[in-house]
């Protein structure tokens, strides 16, 4: 293992930030000369119902072999030759199994991998136990399921992926590790970081969280869209990662796409709560001080995380069975397309109620209409609207399959026996239920965790040596900016002139980030975004009866402050009904909000002096 002081920069390319991400990523990866790491995150909170389904059905299952169908199976021969080494969460509920078939696959290529994996994230066997005692929900504090949990697991951190790769493996298989631990532990084995270096642990987790999210942070769903060539073979990330904990983001050459201030402001914010803690296993990170300078054409040099001890809990999801759920996506053409919509959703859900009860099946627990094509998630804020093509979907939920399947089949007889105008979306071939499942994130001690490391199914040794210590009391808010007067005669701008903007889901929540696009606007922009203002904007995406909780922070380095909205997701990511269950457009949402300047900076930001988007 180099020692810090010996090794040049680490070349880790971010290959995937989802199960489905795209194909074009390791190929185009692969242009770049320098480059010691691909790493692909594939477990999004999302992802673990959906593999628990998968291993019910078949327990040989439990992962998606796209990984090694579609992402790098091809490949291998290659990476094998230039001693590139591939980390991935992809193991799912089953890294032996995937561990298997990815030396399977190298054999038929006629190659030997050293294949290892990471287990000990699955406390499915704790299950009982944990609720037993009383564990409630991390954020909303319901109690902990005692039955109907298909998924529990706790996560693991970056040490156990570096004592693999000390082992010599060339390709490491986790289950349920923190994110941006497959570029941490990469990190820790090439510079010999210890768990006592926790600005450096800090850095490492700040180029993973930059990296795990793949294209997102080279131009993928930037404000600034217009300014992102070629979506369509859009480069995946490069860190060049330094001993010192910074990271230089860049990206293949003759690839699309683009690695800026913004795109990369966008990424580091992004699904992060209060910027001065995120926290991960092996340390708890300060990124509110984290500067972001382009330093050439598609490379932007990140540095300045600070790190503290990490707390004495680790985090954990269970995913719960919570029934099943029929989609219909119709379309409704011509005059009065929206009341014929809205007239046809009340009579198919009438009618498969009495359906449903004649059945002895009892009452869906949910039905859901939104009229795509009308703004309805803008709520008060919709324009007002007359399309003669709208969409319209409707969703039942039941806890049994069979009054799920019913709606299924019974919305597609609209067609023949409703609204002129109906028509049919290929949704029709899909099926016609759909497991649901809930999620509960909960705190436990890690005191009781043992993860566990092993190659081509021979047990590593590993102690993990991280030493938790973080007290909240270290952390200082940054001082706010003085609060400015626009005056009498302020004019209101979109925020879209003076700030970039991303959000995401987590969980019941969301955050969403405004950066500045020049420091001087941050006074502004924040004295418009206050919690209270902010709550009032998303007031008809909260739940009924929450009371709108908006928390606010302040990441001064990036000249942003980030919002955390609370219960304004409908259940979650994978129970919410509505068009944007994962929250990607509520960042669009604000940067409408009006922000009051100066008429002289109103007038500047009108004449395009600034080149922000208009």
């Amino acid at each position: 293992m180099a020692g810090a002081t010996e090794r040049g920069p680490v070349y880790i390319g971010g290959a995937s930030g989802a199960l489905n991400d795209s194909e074009i990523a390791v190929p185009g990866l692969l242009r770049a000369d320098k480059l010691d790491y691909l790493i692909f995150d594939y477990l999004g909170e999302a992802a673990m119902g959906l593999f628990a389904h998968l291993k019910r059905m078949n327990p040989q299952s439990g992962f998606l072999p796209d990984f090694v169908d579609l992402h790098i199976g091809p490949w291998l021969t290659e990476l094998k030759a230039r001693g590139i080494k591939v980390v991935a969460n992809a193991g799912g509920l089953n890294p032996e199994g995937l561990a298997a078939l990815i030396r399977e696959r190298g054999r038929a290529q006629g190659i030997e991998l050293k294949v290892a994996t990471v287990t000990g994230d699955d406390l499915i066997d704790r299950a009982a136990a944990l609720s037993a005692g009383g564990l409630t929900d991390m954020y909303d504090g319901r109690p902990f399921p005692a039955t109907g949990i298909s998924s529990l697991h706790v996560y693991l951190g970056a040490f156990p992926i570096a004592a693999a790769l000390n082992a010599g493996a060339d390709v490491v298989i986790t289950g349920r590790v923190v994110d941006s631990a497959l570029i941490l532990g990469p990190l820790i084995h090439e510079f010999g970081w210890g768990p006592a270096d926790h600005d450096l642990l800090a850095g490492g987790t700040m180029a993973g969280h930059l990296l795990e999210c793949g294209a997102q942070v080279t131009g993928g769903t930037f404000t600034d869209w217009r300014d992102v060539p070629d979506w369509a073979e859009i480069g995946f990330p490069i860190g060049e990662c330094h001993a010192d904990g910074t990271v230089v983001i860049t990206k293949p050459p003759q690839t699309g796409g683009l690695v800026s201030v913004g795109t990369v402001a966008e990424q580091l914010l992004y699904e992060v709560g209060d910027p001065q803690a995120y926290i991960v296993p092996d340390v708890v990170c300060d990124f509110s001080g984290v500067t972001i300078d382009q330093i050439g054409p598609d490379r932007v040099r990140v540095a300045g995380a600070k790190g503290y001890p990490p707390p004495a809990t680790l985090k954990l999801c269970a995913t719960i069975d919570a029934g099943w759920r029929s989609i219909a996506l119709i379309p409704v053409i011509g005059i009065d397309a929206v009341a014929k919509a809205e007239r046809q959703a009340a009579a198919l859900i009438r009618r498969c109620t009495r359906l449903v009860r004649e059945r002895g099946l009892g009452d869906y627990t949910r039905t859901f209409v939104e009229v795509i094509g009308t703004e309805a998630g803008y709520g008060p804020r919709a324009q007002a609207l007359a399309p003669r093509e709208v969409l319209l979907k409707i969703i039942v939920d039941h806890p049994q399959m069979a009054a799920a399947l019913l709606f299924g089949r019974e919305q597609t007889t609209a067609i023949m026996n409703m609204a002129p105008g109906t028509s049919i979306a290929p949704i029709i071939a899909a099926p016609r239920a759909q497991p649901l499942t809930d999620m509960v994130f909960g705190l436990i001690g890690r005191d009781g965790i043992v993860p566990q490391v092993a190659i081509d199914g021979v047990a590593v040794p590993f102690t993990d040596p991280v030493v938790p210590g973080f007290d909240p009391a270290a952390i200082v808010p940054p001082a706010p900016p003085a609060t400015p007067d626009a005056g009498a005669d302020a004019v209101p701008v979109p925020l879209i002139r003076l700030a970039f903007a991303r959000s995401g889901d987590k969980g019941r929540l969301f955050n969403v980030a405004a950066i500045a696009r020049e420091p001087r606007f941050l006074p502004w922009i924040r004295a418009a975004l206050t919690p209270q203002a902010v709550a009032d904007w998303y007031r008809h995406s909260f739940e009924p009866g929450a009371p709108g909780h908006v928390l606010r922070y302040d990441a001064p380095g990036c000249h942003a402050v980030n919002l955390i909205v609370d219960e304004a997701q409908g259940g979650g990511i994978n129970l919410s009904p509505r068009l944007d269950p994962a929250a990607k457009g509520m960042g669009q949402h604000l940067l409408e909000f009006p922000v009051p300047v100066p008429p002289a900076l109103a007038a500047e930001l009108a004449h395009g002096l600034l080149g922000a988007a208009k």
